[in-house]
């Protein structure tokens, strides 16, 4: 059974006692209430500080557990922005690769204060908390949390970084068939622990692909997420022509993990190395 939650990870994800215990000073201009425009935004604000500021948030907000409680003003396709006007906020967290354009440059327009949570980097994860706490009553919280992840990311690019390459072809999608090209988010993840994407070159972000060019590709592993509905037997035609088929490669990845850049990210490298490791393993066999 596959157990990615290692001690180390599962202390990244909560305050250390030595934070706790020593003095922290608030900050004069901190923000009171706040408004989350997206799921990772929402986790984000909490690796801040900034949780118990949040009025609302974007549906599927699920984590940590005292954001389900929160009222949902946004979606990927629009934004309340007559609710949030209601609400007051002096600070918005939005993301641009996931709100609707139109919306954000309206409420820019009425002067509401917006942060963007742009990461496109493992390393832009830690910036962002850091940068987000500056919001927060105690900004060293935020601060550590984000020193903490820059060391675990550390260790782990140190113990992947010499790792036999494995071809790979992460499946967003099945109809249309969507995946990544490289420099887009999450394709950093499969770099850090060894994997080579079949389709790092593509012209698009996320490219609209064929079967045939999977097949012809020859990857050794397929990935998906649980946001699709998934059906490994999709692929058994092609059983005897692709790697990854024949020797039942095929791994679902945590979504929320591997789809959203926050602390919880550092899972999902655990999770996908672990799996390119057993790929490396079987090679041997």
């Amino acid at each position: 059974m596959f157990k990615p939650l290692t001690l180390v990870s599962l202390s990244l994800l909560c305050l250390s006692a030595s934070a706790i215990a020593n003095p922290i000073h608030s900050t004069p201009n901190a923000a009171q209430r706040v408004i989350s425009l997206a799921p990772s935004a929402t986790e984000l604000a909490f690796s801040a500080g900034l949780g118990d500021k949040l009025l609302a948030v974007s549906e599927y907000s699920d984590y940590p557990h005292q954001a389900a409680n929160l009222e949902r003003v946004a979606n990927y396709k629009s934004i309340n922005i007559e609710r949030i006007i209601t609400l007051k906020p002096d600070l918005i967290l939005a993301w641009r690769a996931g709100n609707p354009q139109k919306p954000l440059e309206q409420l820019e327009a009425l002067g509401y204060n917006i942060y963007y949570t742009d990461s496109t980097t493992l390393d832009d994860i830690p910036q962002t908390i850091s940068e987000m706490s500056q919001y927060a009553q105690q900004p060293q919280l935020g601060q550590q949390r984000a020193q903490q992840f820059s060391q675990r990311l550390e260790e782990l690019r140190s113990q992947y970084q010499s790792q036999q390459p494995v071809k790979y072809f992460y499946q967003l999608s099945a109809a249309p068939m969507i995946t990544i090209s490289d420099g887009n988010w999450p394709s950093e993840v499969f770099a850090l622990c060894g994997g080579e994407n079949i389709f790092a070159n593509s012209g698009a972000p996320y490219p609209q692909v064929g079967i045939e060019q999977v097949v012809v590709a020859q990857p050794e592993v397929l990935f998906t997420s649980y946001h699709d509905t998934y059906d490994v037997s999709f692929w058994q035609p092609w059983k005897n022509q692709v790697p990854a088929v024949k020797n039942q490669h095929i791994w679902t990845l945590k979504a929320d993990w591997i789809n959203r850049p926050t602390e919880r990210t550092l899972l999902a490298v655990e999770e996908v190395c672990q799996y390119l490791d057993q790929v490396r393993r079987n090679r041997l066999l």
